[in-house]
């Protein structure tokens, strides 16, 4: 490929599209599974909701081609938050 020559990403978009879009149909079926904890349904969306948003800035606001220190600061608020859940837990553990 040339210098400068734009490279089509649509297959690669078309497979997150298609993850991302499987992610969602999960999330509409965990409110309903009644054999979960209200717990395990909380914690079940709080993943999926946090992998298609990790999905998204990845690939669609390009971070996979960032530089290693801007991914750092890209890092950063999951950090505070991981900070913010691990201090809810040892509240609610009281």
């Amino acid at each position: 490929m040339a210098d400068g020559a734009h490279k089509s990403h649509t297959k690669e978009y078309m497979f997150i599209f298609g993850l991302l879009t499987l992610l969602t149909v999960l999330e509409l079926f965990i409110p309903g599974m009644d054999n979960l904890s209200k717990f395990a349904k909380g914690s079940g969306l709080t993943a999926l909701a946090i992998g298609k948003a990790f999905l998204v800035a990845y690939f669609f606001m390009h971070l996979k081609e960032e530089k290693a220190w801007m991914k750092f600061v890209a890092a950063i608020p999951i950090s505070a938050a991981l900070y913010a859940i691990v201090v809810v837990l040892e509240s609610m553990a009281r």
